[in-house]
């Protein structure tokens, strides 16, 4: 396996271990310290956001930073991506996920991890639940390919405004879903707790808004520049898309 790819696995791994990290003891934080007020929706929220800010800024270089099975699934399918890699992603970012809601279990206890696992909320349906990851994880597919792949917006904005589309859509839709967005940050504390109350929504809705949120930007709004020879004989994007598409 070549040096690039194994740095870009090992980010991908990191990356979402420090989301999974953050967000769950942030959500627990009241729990363990027996102070109520250490959790509330804005520190849960900025947990989650500032973790992405930070694992974006230092590792966007080395795996386009991810972190997330949905960011991937638009990749992929948008084309800057080969599907072997993104499933060699894919994995990455699970094992970063069950590493961190393993440590967190072991540390204090399955209930942490149980806490942490995304929840619909008893007064929202399955399909209302589908509906909000689905609308939220478009967003954040939305920005990470307007700000991160789109070579016309200022480089170093990116890993804020990926950051603060968490902070928003946890906000927006964290009591009602747990908005997970995220596959990898559901499946890691569900695995180690063996909560799995409609899961499959965790999987489904984030997938299906994040290539939603794909498409809207590469076949509408981003101005891609003509491909090069080398580029139209194999296929993916062009030069103008390259900057952080992980490839």
């Amino acid at each position: 396996m070549p040096d690039r790819l194994i740095r870009a696995l090992v980010s991908e791994a990191i990356g979402t271990f420090t989301l999974c990290f953050a967000g769950i003891l942030a959500i627990s934080a009241g729990n363990l310290s027996g102070n109520s007020n250490a959790t509330s929706l804005t520190t849960v929220a900025f947990a989650h956001g500032l973790a992405i800010f930070v694992m974006v800024a230092a590792l966007g270089a080395n795996s386009g930073a991810h972190f997330n099975p949905a960011v991937t699934a638009g990749f992929v399918a948008t084309g800057r991506m080969p599907l072997p890699r993104g499933a060699m992603y894919v994995g990455a970012q699970l094992a970063g996920a069950l590493v961190a809601s393993g440590l967190l279990a072991g540390a204090f206890g399955a209930e942490v991890a149980a806490d942490g696992t995304p929840v619909v909320a008893d007064t929202v349906t399955v399909w209302g639940a589908l509906v909000l990851e689905a609308v939220a994880t478009f967003f954040l597919v939305l920005v990470v390919f307007g700000t991160a792949v789109d070579e016309r917006a200022p480089r170093a904005v990116f890993p804020l405004a990926i950051g603060l589309t968490v902070v928003l859509d946890i906000m927006a839709i964290g009591p009602l879903t747990g908005a997970a967005m995220n596959p990898a940050r559901a499946f890691g504390p569900a695995l180690v707790s063996g909560a799995w109350d409609a899961h499959w929504v965790y999987w489904l809705a984030p997938i299906v808004g994040g290539i939603a949120g794909a498409y809207v930007q590469h076949a509408f709004l981003m101005e891609r520049g003509a491909p090069t020879t080398k580029t139209a004989t194999r296929g993916g994007p062009a030069p103008a898309e390259q900057r952080f598409d992980g490839i």
